[in-house]
């Protein structure tokens, strides 16, 4: 054999062995994927007493019949709370403070809040809802992914788990008394991972979010009026009538870096215009997206930013030079003819008080 051809056999012999290898890579790599999926959907069934896959919408989300004149379905989003961590007011002005103490305090004022803004505050004839959508966006509790925060947190990640599916159920089945039906969609955020990195395999699985939300779908999985929605993948898509809804925590829209006058709003309107694309290419159109990770609550075109139940911050004074804003959460409405109407802000401290003198004085 020439060799010429000789050294065109060998090479082609070289690239079928690295093609061989390299389906033989991906071949182990499906098999772990599949292994892992199957323990996940184990522990759903065995360790938490649930279905292998969770539900899907339920039916009145969709159906405007009986309701159809009333002031539609009220949303509210909750995420970042960031359980267990603390904040020392004195590091950052005395704006905020946080621990778990304030946290409880903080989490029933929202339900109240909640209760009190759809009920009371929402027209003058009695208010009827088909039930309520609670969009549980991730990162509840702080976890310990960075340095300052497991020196400063004043609880394990499981113990910050324990302590919240108690809180979360008082609070999920107080509101269900009052709404008669309520929906949970439920993505996981980037602080509770358990891995040093942000996965890209079982990126839902390896955090402490999704303990925390199969717990709950535990406690109430007797009760016909309390559904979950917990996808395993970082997004949740339903529809409220005809509107529909993404619901994402907000680190994975592929975009970074912001802007030192406009803040966020930069990065957040791109990635909204690259996960709209991308979603569309597989059917799953959005009108409006809801994320959280920001911390600083945003009512824009097709898009809510979520607010912090934990305030203002260290990292947002040092490391961002965020703004200032108050604990807050958001609520909305989704009206079967009119899509988003009203948004409330739910403030979960009372404004902070000027020092300086009121803009308006009157002399006699």
């Amino acid at each position: 054999m020439p060799k010429d051809a000789k050294e065109h056999l060998a090479d082609a012999e070289e690239i079928i062995r690295k093609k061989n290898a390299q389906i033989a890579d991906l071949k182990r790599e499906n098999t772990q994927i599949r292994r892992e999926n199957d323990t996940a959907e184990a522990i759903r069934q065995e360790i938490f007493g649930l279905a292998a896959h969770t539900y899907e919408p339920p039916e009145w989300l969709t159906r405007a019949t009986e309701y159809s004149r009333t002031r539609g379905v009220p949303l509210s989003a909750w995420s970042d709370w960031h359980y267990g961590e603390t904040v020392d007011g004195d590091q950052i002005g005395g704006v905020n403070k946080f621990n778990v103490q304030i946290a409880k305090q903080r989490i029933h004022k929202l339900t109240d809040t909640l209760i009190e803004l759809c009920f009371e505050h929402m027209g003058r004839y009695k208010a009827k809802y088909p039930g309520i959508v609670i969009c549980l966006g991730g990162d509840f509790i702080s976890g310990d992914i960075h340095e300052d925060l497991r020196s400063t947190n004043d609880r394990v990640p499981h113990r910050a788990v324990h302590d919240l599916v108690d809180l979360m159920g008082g609070a999920i089945e107080k509101i269900a008394s009052k709404f008669d039906h309520v929906f949970l969609p439920a993505v996981v955020g980037n602080h509770p991972r358990t891995t040093r990195k942000p996965p890209r395999k079982n990126l839902v699985y390896t955090n402490y979010d999704w303990s925390l939300y199969c717990s709950l779908e535990r406690d109430f999985r007797k009760n016909k009026r309390i559904r979950f929605m917990i996808p395993a993948e970082p997004d949740a898509y339903f529809s409220v009538y005809s509107h529909r809804y993404l619901l994402t925590h907000g680190d994975n829209m592929g975009v970074k870096g912001g802007d030192g006058i406009i803040g966020a709003i930069g990065p957040i309107s791109r990635g909204s215009l690259k996960i709209g694309r991308q979603q569309a290419q597989i059917g799953r159109d959005f009108d409006t997206l809801i994320i959280g990770h920001y911390h600083e609550y945003m009512s824009l075109q097709n898009i809510i930013v979520n607010g912090t139940l934990k305030g203002y911050d260290e990292f947002a004074l040092l490391q961002l030079r965020a703004r200032y804003q108050r604990p807050t959460q958001a609520l909305w409405f989704s009206h079967p003819n009119y899509g988003i109407t009203a948004q409330w802000p739910i403030y979960l401290e009372p404004m902070k008080q000027s020092p300086s003198k009121a803009w308006v004085s009157w002399q006699n």
